[in-house]
């Protein structure tokens, strides 16, 4: 199993700290892990979930492998599964 957790450090709703959950195999095998953490399909965003610090033990308790976040974005590019942001499309300049 290749799901990769970093520590929980950015801010969220209800005043919870959140970390982010890749696989760096697949997103079919990173749907069935939040699927046993008890995380919904909701919390999934583009390439990763994430998960409420207090979800974080229990994940490496299930396997998950904690690393930095600088080494989970590395791993998930290698993967070929980062999936970035949109850019967004230019506007027209007046006149063109």
């Amino acid at each position: 199993m290749s799901v990769l957790i970093d520590t929980p450090v950015w801010p969220g709703p209800h005043g919870w700290l959140f970390c982010h959950m890749v696989s760096d195999l697949s997103h079919e095998e990173l749907h069935a892990f939040a699927r046993g953490l008890g995380v919904s399909e909701r919390a999934f965003d583009r390439d990763h979930y994430d998960i409420p610090a207090h979800l974080h033990e229990r994940a490496l308790a299930l396997g998950a492998e904690l690393v930095s976040g600088r080494e989970l974005v590395t791993r998930l590019r290698a993967a070929g599964l980062r999936r970035p942001k949109r850019p967004r499309r230019a506007l027209p300049r007046p006149g063109a």
